[in-house]
């Protein structure tokens, strides 16, 4: 029953990022068919991660209080409208309008994460959390699939298409998923649950880690078809190719970094992760040739980034009880959303200005430099001092 329920809950998490992701492999489209300018394809790839992100916070209470099988059911249900219309839209406010409300899609990780946790023991949760991780590749699909539909098919009917499989989604999850026997719907107001979340230290401490591992999967992931076609002057599909390895990469890392905090403690995954993402972002910086020395830089970017996403949760799922985790995952997954939200419009404003990307990548360096300091601090704290006599 367990292995059940994580199944469909991946399922479920890969096809609400596939649809949260919509907007962001057709950027290069959409700014030659509407003139945008680069600030204007980056405020829309980063709207829909956006309210993702803040969406999460009281979806995660909600998940606390209806379960996990009913709130993603009613997210498939929802997103379908503004699948539907972005498909038929043609101005950029319109676009800007569906693609907010398109971002009740990236609310589906907050549901999953109390969902799949309540399913499994504390020494497996870092597992679990990690395989329902691998429902980022979601982002992965829309970037391999959704530029070749919409050749083929017209923009349109692809998000026809995407609505349909929604609609079968939510009626799967109600008809086969279940709540786990040990879930008990929290009862209490939400206010006071999210301010008790608050108070704990873990929230605090993994919205920060979480913010730049996922915050940096999520903002590469929809803004790099526009960094490959600026840069490298890769068309659409082939700069989807490329991105979709990158979030490929990613998501196959993120149960290897549940797996292994499982194993050698979160701690010591994020500090690995958070050091390898400092590095390659000043490899990034220099703006290597296409390919090898660029490719391979963002592939193992992806991968650290993977591995500190799984590591994040893994320590959320030790630190938190269970009757906390939907709207400590809220919170927490909040700030990852947040923290892809902001370095598109950076790299939109910084290729503005200067015609490249360098600026952007730095401030990225410093970023993951910072949380790997955080991480090492915390592993100090965490280790018992010798008593002295």
């Amino acid at each position: 029953m367990s292995t059940r329920n994580l199944s469909l809950a991946t399922a479920a998490f890969a096809l609400t990022f596939w649809a949260w992701n919509l907007i962001g492999p057709l950027s290069s489209s959409y700014t030659k068919l509407l003139g945008l300018s680069p600030g204007q394809t980056s405020l829309l790839v980063a709207t829909p991660v956006l309210v993702g992100s803040l969406g999460r916070i009281p979806v995660g209470v909600l998940a606390d209080r209806f379960g996990g099988r009913r709130m993603f059911a009613a997210v498939s249900f929802l997103t379908i409208i503004p699948v539907w219309f972005v498909g038929w839209t043609n101005s950029f406010a319109g676009l800007m309008f569906w693609g907010f409300l398109l971002g009740i899609a990236g609310t589906s990780f907050a549901i999953g994460v109390p969902f799949v946790n309540n399913w499994y023991e504390p020494a497996r949760r870092g597992f679990a959390t990690g395989v329902f991780g691998l429902g980022m590749g979601g982002t992965a699909l829309s970037a391999l699939f959704t530029p070749r539909l919409v050749e083929h098919l017209g923009r349109a009917t692809t998000h026809v298409l995407m609505a349909a499989a929604l609609a079968v989604l939510g009626v799967v999850m109600l008809a086969f998923s279940k709540d786990a026997p040990s879930w008990t719907p929290a009862t209490e107001p939400a206010l006071p649950r999210i301010r008790e979340a608050l108070r704990l230290k873990a929230t605090w401490q993994g919205s920060f880690l979480y913010a730049v591992a996922f915050g940096g999967f999520v903002a590469f992931s929809t803004y790099l078809p526009t960094v490959l076609h600026n840069v490298y002057e890769f068309a659409q599909s082939d700069a989807g190719i490329r991105t979709a390895g990158f979030a490929m990469a990613g998501v196959l890392a993120r149960p290897v970094g549940g797996i292994l905090s499982d194993k050698v403690g979160p701690i010591r995954v994020l500090s690995a992760a958070f050091a390898g993402a400092t590095l390659l972002a000043l490899v990034l910086a220099l703006e290597p040739p296409a390919e090898l020395p660029a490719g391979a830089a963002l592939v193992a970017m992806a991968c650290c980034l993977g591995l500190g996403t799984g590591g994040v949760f893994a320590l959320v799922a030790k630190l938190v009880e269970p009757a906390r985790v939907g709207t400590v995952t809220g919170l927490v997954g909040a700030a990852g959303g947040l923290g892809g939200y902001f370095p598109p419009l950076v790299m939109g404003f910084a290729y503005g200005q200067t015609g490249g990307y360098t600026i952007g990548y730095l401030l990225l360096a410093a970023t993951a430099a910072a949380a790997l300091v955080y991480a090492a601090a915390l592993r100090r704290a965490a280790t018992p001092r010798p008593v002295t006599v």
